[in-house]
């Protein structure tokens, strides 16, 4: 099932209970009537606005993740071996400057 229709329904969700909780509070405001649509008040179709919103964009945060997910392995996987390269080049050249001081130490044979 795609995802992407699912994002674009909780946002339209969103932005309507927003639309509906900005109206309900502007009317709540200018007259004496207390409106309420299945019992909820303003405020709370500002909180399921807020949901909504919370909602979509956790689900296409974790769209791009689980779409970005192989080349941010790939990424991970070359800094690490790229870190060995480094570090066994520095092995390296700690045992050859080891044995260049060894060799200097000891007295030629002649």
């Amino acid at each position: 099932m795609p995802i992407l229709p699912l994002i674009d329904l909780l946002i339209v969700m969103g932005s309507v209970s927003l639309v509906v909780g900005f109206l309900f509070k502007a009317a709540a405001i200018t007259t004496a009537y207390r409106p309420t649509l299945l019992g909820f008040t303003s405020v709370d179709f500002v909180l399921i606005a807020g949901i909504c919103f919370g909602l979509a964009l956790t689900l296409a945060a974790r769209t791009w993740v689980k779409l970005n997910e192989p080349r941010l392995m790939a990424l991970r996987r070359r800094a690490s071996e790229a870190e060995l390269r480094w570090q066994t080049g520095e092995i390296a050249q700690e045992a050859e400057a080891a044995e260049s001081r060894s060799r200097r130490e000891t007295p030629a044979a002649s």
